[in-house]
């Protein structure tokens, strides 16, 4: 009978000196774990929760803009808005659209406005006091618009200094608060002109669609002609990818070409399909307090640390 062969069995395997043990346990924790990718084909940053505020004012100006209709401006104006004001920011939400969208989505009827920002813009004597409301989220107020804004397009255009209309009627906002988001109309008019001009930021939402990424070149030749006659501190804080299904190769196809053709402008933050914004909006509320625990609340409120992150405590 053959005789077995030493260390046969696993428990008679000779252990390594404790030396080498040691050795190996450095060498092991010295290699750092691979970054998670996200959705954009990067390696996500560590986000962390943006720093407390003590005192508000001193308020950035950031213009939600995209000429193609239906890319998640106003959806993203509402939760980025109440997810920065849930950080403890003091926020201010300027709907710039004639269509009100962003008046509606918070609960009001745009019918029943006794003042809007038209009468603000066209007013001298009606104060910003006068025609701020909340919006039902604390932290987070409201300067509501309705069809009458479609008129100012039309009277702005023989007014001195056209352009500069609204940032005169929100200088005395921005001591106030914290940060103001302007939700612009879905086109490159005087409306729209005048929320960058306004504006230090802009903000781009963009549909993860072939035909969302073709306008995007006119956007940006827009945003360097204000930049270069009107407003030279305007910046491009972000590009948004909304409305985002990466089970299809179409969705993934187009966040890459973002990517490539954005860079880091790119937010890392993508905002994905779900019904629930649709209820949120229905409800007259934002996700975050609709649906908190929705991927959606998540995926704005880490929205809200990116841009803190970028443009509000750099």
């Amino acid at each position: 009978m053959t005789a077995p062969l030493p260390f046969n069995r696993p428990e008679q395997a000779p252990s390594a000196p404790p030396e080498q043990v040691a050795e190996e346990l450095a060498i092991t924790d010295a290699v750092p774990a691979p970054a998670e990718l996200g959705p954009t084909g990067r390696p996500m940053p560590f986000l962390p929760d943006p720093r407390p505020v003590t005192e508000h004012g001193n308020a950035r100006v950031i213009s939600m803009c995209n000429q193609k209709g239906g890319v998640g401006k106003t959806t993203t104006t509402i939760n980025l808005g109440a997810a920065l004001a849930e950080y403890g920011r003091k926020v201010l939400l300027v709907d710039f659209d004639p269509q009100g969208s962003l008046s509606v989505g918070l609960g009001l009827n745009p019918h029943e406005m006794e003042l809007t920002i038209y009468n603000l813009l066209m007013e001298p004597d009606v104060r910003l006091e006068e025609v701020v409301v909340p919006s039902g989220v604390p932290g987070m107020d409201l300067l509501p618009s309705n069809i009458d804004l479609s008129a100012a397009e039309v009277q702005l255009v023989h007014e001195v200094a056209r352009e500069q209309t609204l940032q005169r009627v929100l200088a005395s906002a921005v001591k106030d608060y914290d940060v103001i988001l302007i939700d612009c109309q879905p086109s490159l008019g005087l409306l729209t002109v005048n929320a960058l001009t306004a504006s230090d930021g802009v903000i781009v939402p963009l549909e993860c669609e072939y035909f969302a990424l073709r306008g995007v070149a006119l956007l940006k030749t827009t945003i360097d002609k204000v930049q270069a006659r009107l407003n030279p501190r305007l910046e491009i804080d972000g590009v948004l990818g909304t409305m985002y299904d990466g089970r299809t190769l179409h969705g993934r196809e187009v966040l890459e070409r973002l990517v490539q053709a954005w860079g880091d402008k790119v937010f890392h933050t993508v905002i994905r399909r779900t019904v629930k914004f649709s209820d949120s909006t229905v409800a007259g509320e934002p996700i975050t307090s609709y649906a908190s625990s929705s991927t959606g609340a998540d995926a704005y409120r880490q929205l809200a640390k990116e841009v803190a992150v970028r443009c509000l405590d750099a």
